[in-house]
């Protein structure tokens, strides 16, 4: 969808079209429940609370065929240690790395029971020494993916092929010719008329005008929420919050704005997170979520309701809320900017409300960090200006809860304590539109955007 804004470097955004590319590896993988899985680490111990050990995979050649070693490793997450800005999985962690034999030894500031997921950012990827000049980190012929980088066309395109020494199983395309499109009408286009294989994110209000049975939606750790300023206005009152709450309408917003290509939001965490729908009707949730605030009647309540411009369908949704909000007594003033000129705003609590697509599971697949940033007293994005003891406390413990069910299970009591205060009221969590000509088989339709083409990845004629 979108070129490159940083010349390919795995330390930026760009890492990510490597990881869908299958050029480049981490020492760690995500399974669909996001637990740690291993790739170039054969496996991982944890030898005390800030130390872990782990196994470097042998007979790995980088595309230079040069040998995947453990110094090589402990180059690559070093030069990420160290890049400005730092990756921001690493935004606020403390790392040291170093060898230990065929192994690399990572300690860690704080206890982090996160680490291997971390290690799985595809900004964390492993490359060979060669890849790390002065003029930056260059991916061409320098990764250990079943496809090699052999050319990159600046902001046009990128020619990979298969790489014939690769340590798995071997790709069974012969190569990828990648074009970046931004437009989202050329896209689809290029999927209508079999110019392109496999295309990004097509537009929703393009999707009527291709053969159904080429698309594919793929569900997004993403969600529109409607944060509520807690601190001060109308909506420091919990009952005017309740009010509006039971105002939102999230089936007519799915129906009309995204022509019922998303999901009705009935928390924080939506399908991406399989785990989410099931514990959420824990019996420790429920509870949280039935001690919420009886709604207040309103009559002419004067409200603020912020948002922005650079995802098309948000200015829509105002407008929908605007109508549902003002029907049950509200009267809503919107405000609708670029994001950019926005933002400040929002972070400094100028509105009474703000409808904001947010990401809701980062780099590490865990939402602990979303949760963290957007809802504690210390929150570095905390929109609904909220602070609430047991919020904070909900969410530390999950924080420091083990990685595996029982982390599940503090996550998503962190999710209802914040339901339970109605400072952000969910709407709905969005899908991709990925594109694919009826002769692809085995195209990962990957929530996270990680993966894309695989070495599993081919057509009919090959």
């Amino acid at each position: 969808m979108q070129p490159p804004r940083s010349g390919l470097s795995p330390l930026s955004d760009d890492a990510f079209k490597l990881s869908r590319w299958s050029a480049s590896e981490t020492l760690v993988v995500l399974d669909d429940a996001g637990e740690a899985q291993p790739a170039l680490a054969t496996g991982w111990e944890r030898e005390g609370s800030l130390a872990w050990r782990f196994e470097i995979r042998d007979g790995v050649t980088f595309h230079n065929g040069e040998p995947l070693t453990a110094e090589s490793v402990v180059n690559s997450l070093q030069h990420a240690i160290d890049a400005v800005p730092v990756p921001r999985i690493l935004d606020g962690v403390d790392l040291t790395v170093e060898t230990e034999g065929r192994a690399v030894r990572i300690t860690t500031g704080e206890p982090d029971p996160l680490l291997p997921q971390r290690l799985s950012s595809p900004q964390l990827a492993i490359f060979d020494t060669a890849a790390y000049t002065e003029n930056g980190v260059d991916p061409v012929g320098t990764g250990t993916g079943p496809f090699e980088i052999v050319a990159v066309d600046g902001v046009s395109g990128a020619t990979l092929d298969r790489y014939d020494g690769y340590w798995g199983e071997p790709a069974d395309a012969s190569g990828i010719d990648v074009t970046f499109v931004p437009d989202g009408t050329a896209r689809t286009a290029a999927l209508r008329t079999g110019e392109a294989d496999v295309v990004e994110a097509i537009p929703a209000g393009q999707a009527a005008s291709v053969d159904e049975r080429l698309l594919t939606e793929v569900p997004m750790p993403r969600t529109n929420t409607l944060y509520l300023n807690t601190e001060s206005g109308p909506f420091a009152d919990p009952a005017v919050r309740a009010a509006a709450r039971e105002a939102v309408d999230r089936a007519a917003i799915v129906e009309s704005v995204y022509e019922g290509r998303a999901d009705e939001a009935t928390g924080l965490l939506g399908p991406a997170l399989p785990y989410a729908a099931e514990l959420r009707d824990d019996a420790d949730c429920r509870k949280l979520l039935d001690a919420r605030a009886e709604p207040a009647q309103v009559d002419g309540v004067k409200i603020t309701l912020g948002t922005f411009t650079d995802r098309a369908e948000l200015p829509e949704v105002a407008v929908m809320l605007e109508q549902q909000l003002e029907d049950v007594g509200f009267d809503v003033q919107q405000d609708v900017r670029e994001y950019q000129y926005i933002e400040a705003d929002a972070l400094d609590g100028a509105f009474d409300a703000f409808i904001l697509s947010r990401a809701t599971v980062l780099d590490s697949g865990d939402p602990v960090a979303y949760l963290a940033s957007d809802f504690t007293c210390d929150g570095g994005f905390s929109i609904s200006q909220l602070c609430a003891a047991d919020v904070d406390e909900a969410i530390r413990v999950a924080s420091e809860t083990e990685a595996g069910k029982d982390r599940q299970h503090a996550i998503m009591l962190a999710e209802a304590s914040v339901l339970g205060t109605d400072a952000a009221i969910p709407l709905l969590h969005e899908r991709v539109i990925q594109g694919e000509s009826s002769r692809v088989h085995n195209a990962a339709r990957d929530p996270r955007e990680r993966a894309l083409i695989t070495a599993g990845t081919h057509l009919d004629a090959e």
